[in-house]
């Protein structure tokens, strides 16, 4: 995806119905150490905080896009977002269900909602099985919901591989026998079988050629469109977000640390790591505008720095961000995680 690309045009924000809300996930994971390690080290237990108490709302037809270096929580987050994940605290919601307590409870009422909820993988041909043909894949979730007869699933399958850019001749042929991109359509004809309200994109385009992303990003763009889809999509490239989100979600460490709609976070960021992840991005409209790599490295999960996660790499630190952890908090109608935009310094 090319950031030369124009981005889609600002949606109007109204007051829709919000069909996908999370509150105050948190995500930890045990470590499992050698017994000789545990009696040598003589401490207890010990755990990573993969995601920590984020909360955020999505209404519906809009795209929520996620950003933030490789282990900041992305893909954790996503996947309690759906169920695939258990969260140690807080809640996943989607149309005013909590996820992880339907799931857990009756039969009939799990079913539902896995109906109305579906993810699209980062790598397609690792999300489809390599020894069923197409027409199977893509029939499987309408089949196990019950929502067509066998004998209506040939004529189903056409149709949403139509949807998506592809011949009803494909349903006989194997995924190795298509191209990544094609793959990814069929990952998307299959999410898209059950008419799903929410739909996760975690990094669909990351394995895809330049010219394919567009193609893809597109393709999602229309289904959106068309079925009032409600979209939580993660990305490394702030192109392609800038292109597909309405709002925009700035992960660090397992927190949020900025949350705004597309156009105030691109045009005028407010936290310092937002600040340095968009001053990396290449400048390929030949502005000549200062570009800074990202300075620093994440800090180790296991021993996380007091304070504000990111001070140990942000030029604009003093004494309460070493000591005090920064809250989420409304500027301007964004949310800001800094003691430094809080106060004024930035």
């Amino acid at each position: 995806m090319s950031e030369s690309r124009a981005p889609a045009p600002e949606r109007a924000v109204t007051a829709g119905t919000v069909v996908v809300e999370a509150r105050g996930l948190t995500k930890s994971y045990a470590l499992r150490r050698p017994l000789a390690e545990r009696l040598l080290r003589r401490d207890g237990p010990r755990a990573i905080a993969a995601v920590q108490d984020v909360s955020f709302a999505i209404a519906r037809g809009r795209t929520l896009a996620l950003v933030g270096e490789s282990g900041c929580g992305k893909t954790t987050l996503a996947r309690m977002m759906v169920g695939l994940e258990t969260p140690t605290g807080g809640r996943a919601c989607v149309e005013g269900l909590d996820v992880h307590a339907t799931l857990a409870g009756p039969a009939d009422a799990a079913r539902a909602l896995r109906r109305r909820m579906q993810m699209v993988f980062q790598d397609p041909f690792a999300s489809l099985d390599p020894r069923w043909r197409i027409g199977d894949i893509v029939a499987e979730p309408l089949l196990e919901q019950g929502l067509i007869l066998p004998a209506q699933a040939g004529e189903r399958v056409a149709a949403l591989l139509a949807s998506v850019g592809l011949a009803g001749a494909d349903v006989h042929r194997f995924p190795h026998q298509f191209s990544g991109g094609q793959r990814q359509r069929i990952s998307i004809a299959r999410a898209i079988a059950t008419g799903p309200a929410f739909l996760v994109c975690d990094e669909p385009t990351s394995s895809l050629d330049v010219s394919v992303q567009a193609q893809v990003l597109n393709l999602l763009a229309d289904l959106q469109r068309e079925r009032a889809l409600t979209m939580l999509f993660i990305s490394h490239n702030l192109a392609v977000v800038r292109y597909v989100a309405d709002d925009v979600g700035v992960m660090y460490l397992g927190r949020l640390v900025e949350l705004a709609p597309r156009g105030e976070l691109f045009g005028a960021p407010r936290h310092p790591y937002t600040r340095m992840l968009l001053a990396a991005v290449p400048d390929a409209r030949g502005t000549r505008r200062e570009r800074a790599p990202v300075q620093g490295e994440v800090s180790d999960p296991l021993a996380p720095p007091p304070g504000c996660a990111f001070h140990p790499r942000c030029p604009h630190a003093n004494e309460r961000c070493r000591v005090e952890r920064p809250e989420l908090r409304d500027s301007g109608g964004v949310r800001v995680a800094c003691h430094a935009v809080e106060e004024g310094r930035l």
